[in-house]
């Protein structure tokens, strides 16, 4: 794990939740002991001092992977759904490390039948303490499901997650289109960051993505999911563009392998 020193700068925002859109006094981490890097796709590695959480480990297969399962050496594993863009190495780099696997009942208690030991089931609306933060679940409008010799099975319902560690928000959309319940997010969870897919077809494209910058009122997002396979190919500088035309938000557009 690396440490670094942590620096602040604070900035008066606008809220725009807040009666006659008052001022509030936000904290900006400009180097931290946290890193949150980009694998490629959907998945994720956020380092903190209490552990290392794996986001949806699609690394094997996956085109865009900035590295492979054998070189990840996570804490704790979160799942959103059980789609194998998603689900990717899960089994595997669990019974390497043993990490603590948490994800959607059903999806877990599938896992759990695998061989997967170490297991936390949630579902949407629940949260939990944990050593590295509090997890918070959010709905996610998709589906989740793994096909063996052929046949699907049911994983229950997809989820987001807003993770609270000790110094960042971070809010993970999961597989979404955008929904009107995204503003209550942002509301109950001032964000620092938010990570959106905006591939379309499977999940919401770049404008819907907009608007869900607009509800959730993130300091900065990050486009994931688009680019892995030809059928969600988009240009994810048209988000940065419109989202930082049209938002407060800054809009970081991370390669594979680049840590935010």
């Amino acid at each position: 794990m690396q440490l670094q020193v942590s620096l602040c700068m604070i900035e008066p925002k606008r809220d725009r939740h807040s009666p006659g859109g008052r001022l509030r006094w936000r904290y900006t981490t400009l180097w931290t002991h946290e890193q949150l890097t980009y694998l490629g796709h959907s998945a994720f590695l956020i380092t903190t001092l209490a552990g290392d959480i794996l986001i949806d480990p699609f690394l094997s297969g996956n085109p865009s992977a900035s590295i492979g399962p054998d070189d990840v050496h996570p804490n704790y594993i979160l799942m959103t759904h059980g789609h194998s863009d998603h689900l990717g190495d899960t089994i595997g780099i669990t019974r390497r490390t043993r990490a603590t696997v948490i994800g959607p009942a059903e999806l877990v208690t599938y896992l759990a039948g695998k061989g997967v030991s170490n297991v936390h089931p949630m579902h949407i609306g629940g949260n939990h303490v944990f050593p590295f933060g509090e997890l918070f679940l959010t709905q996610a409008l998709h589906g989740s499901s793994v096909t063996e010799n052929g046949h699907f099975i049911n994983t229950g319902n997809p989820w987001g997650s807003v993770v609270k560690t000790g110094e960042r928000t971070i809010y993970r959309a999961g597989d979404t289109g955008v929904f009107f319940d995204t503003e209550l997010i942002g509301r109950l969870h001032p964000l620092d960051i938010a990570l959106l897919p905006i591939g379309g077809n499977f999940t919401m494209g770049i404008d819907d993505a907009v608007e869900a910058v607009k509800m959730l009122a993130p300091h900065a997002a990050i486009p994931i999911h688009y680019g892995t396979f030809p059928v969600i190919a988009v240009d994810p500088q048209l988000l940065r563009n419109k989202v930082e035309s049209s938002t407060s938000a800054r809009c970081a557009v991370l390669e594979p392998g680049q840590t935010r």
